[in-house]
């Protein structure tokens, strides 16, 4: 804990640094899957562990890029063209809300303009790929195990939280 400057006595949690740092402590725990450490980091809150003790590190991170389908002139156009209105949308919605005259023109205004650029950007750009990618896919950042790492001070009474969440069942999915 830190406490103020002028010494007020009102205590603060730590802050996590601002530039990418290693982690410290120890491990208490290693996981598969993020949704198993979540898990451990759930069941120490729950026993009243100050979890502020606590970070989980993805080990050997991968990035995985799942295929999600085929790519042509039409889903290209298509996925421009949502995007475009969505877009589209938002600058209508603002304009019309701080010009006071015609807000529902101002909102199909938006909307026309924002189809017609994202079909033109993405025209161009699925155009300048040549066919060098024609699919479309989902990137993901995955580890493949995730430590639970806890400072020296509290890390044995996390070994033994932990410890007993290992014999109980693993919860069934709802």
């Amino acid at each position: 804990m830190v406490s103020t400057p002028l010494g007020g006595g009102r205590e603060q949690p730590a802050r996590p640094p601002r530039l990418p740092t290693p982690p410290t402590g120890w491990p208490i725990g290693s996981y598969r899957t993020y949704g198993e450490a979540q898990r451990a980091v759930d069941f120490l809150a729950e026993g009243e562990f100050p979890v502020t003790d606590v970070t989980i590190v993805g080990v050997d991170l991968m990035l995985v890029e799942r295929v999600i389908g085929r790519m042509s002139w039409g889903r290209a156009l298509a996925a421009g063209a949502v995007s475009g209105a969505w877009f589209g949308l938002f600058a209508g919605l603002l304009l019309g809300l701080f010009v006071n005259q015609g807000f529902p023109l101002q909102l199909l205004s938006g909307l026309a303009l924002g189809v017609l650029a994202g079909l033109l950007f993405s025209a161009i750009g699925y155009g300048l790929s040549r066919g060098r990618r024609d699919f479309s896919s989902a990137s993901q950042l995955v580890a493949g195990r995730y430590d639970v790492l806890c400072q020296p001070r509290t890390a044995e009474q996390g070994r033994e939280l932990l410890a007993k969440l290992a014999l109980k069942p693993p919860a069934t999915p709802a």
